[in-house]
Parts: C-alpha cells; sequence; structure tokens
C-alpha cells in the first residue's frame, strides 16, 4: 500500500493523499481483518481474494479453529505479494519518469 500511495502521489499530486488513505480503511474492511471473509457478502469475496493480506489472515486463523475459505492460504498470498511488488516497481518507474516530465516532482518538493 506504501508504494501505492507514492505512486498516486506522484502522478495526481497532494490531492490524492485522501483517496489513499480512504483506499486502505476500505482494504482493511474487505480483507478481514475485523472478521473472517466468510462473513462478508459473496460479491466481496472474490475482492477480498485479490488482497494479500487477506490470505495472511486465514492462515493465521486456521490456528484458532476457523475454517479456511481459501485452499493453501499461505502460498496464494506470498505469490500475490511478489506480483503485486514487480507491479508497483514498474508503476513506479513510469510514474517517477512521468513526474520529471511534468514537473510535478518539482512541485512535490517545495
Amino acid at each position: 500500500m506504501g508504494i501505492l500511495v507514492c505512486i498516486l502521489v506522484l502522478i495526481f499530486g497532494n490531492r490524492a493523499d485522501v483517496a489513499a488513505w480512504s483506499l486502505v480503511s476500505l482494504m482493511l474492511l474487505v480483507c478481514g481483518i475485523y472478521y473472517p471473509v466468510s462473513i462478508l457478502p459473496e460479491w466481496v469475496v472474490p475482492v477480498a481474494a485479490l488482497i494479500p493480506l487477506t490470505y495472511m489472515l486465514e492462515y493465521f486463523r486456521q490456528f484458532y479453529g476457523f475454517q479456511p475459505i481459501f485452499s493453501h492460504p499461505l502460498a496464494k498470498g506470498y505469490v500475490l505479494v511478489l506480483f503485486y511488488l514487480f507491479l508497483e516497481i514498474f508503476l513506479m518507474k513510469v510514474a517517477l519518469r512521468r513526474a520529471k516530465k511534468s514537473g510535478l516532482l518539482l512541485k512535490l518538493s517545495e
């Protein structure tokens, strides 16, 4: 999430800050940090499956007697983390190049 916030700030400037923190709050609701994903409505579960933290939380809930709704949660979580890491590194390079060209990088440093 930290890299994504940096990318959004480099693309949209300081006005992306509020949207980024709102996105983090929604992600915490969807990934199941407050309650298991099995309680979520059916249409939200595929969205939760895109968040690596969902799988990590499902893995740790197994130790407390909860039945996981995803198979191999730890492996899937790590695969998603690596995928998002490479994707965000690529997007960060693109956003940094764009911010240098548009002069936004200099405006942010003031």
